[in-house]
């Protein structure tokens, strides 16, 4: 598929992502140090589904971006490719 005219992602979408994967990353470090540390595994296991939402909610903005404007323009524009692409994008995060 071609790729899209930019801005891809609006300013609030971007900002949160941002926000988003710094809350990971500063989850991530914290894990890191936990283990470090030798902290109990359910503190650990704790912090690794947290940011294992944050990374799924980027997910989320992301793919919903994807499916209002990148596949729109590509189905508009009748590019075939647009389709092995959504499904792929479906059965990436669908798991």
């Amino acid at each position: 598929m071609t790729t899209s005219a930019l801005p891809i992602y609006t300013e609030e979408r971007q900002a949160n992502c941002v926000r988003r994967l710094k809350a990971a990353e500063g989850q991530i470090r914290g894990v890191q140090e936990m283990i470090e540390a030798q902290r109990p595994c359910m503190e650990v296991l704790t912090q690794l589904a947290a940011a294992q939402s944050a990374l799924r909610q980027v997910s989320r903005i992301i793919l919903r971006n994807y499916l209002e404007n990148c596949a729109t323009e590509a189905i508009r524009r009748g590019e075939p490719r647009v389709y092995d692409d959504l499904m792929e994008a479906i059965f990436k995060f669908s798991q």
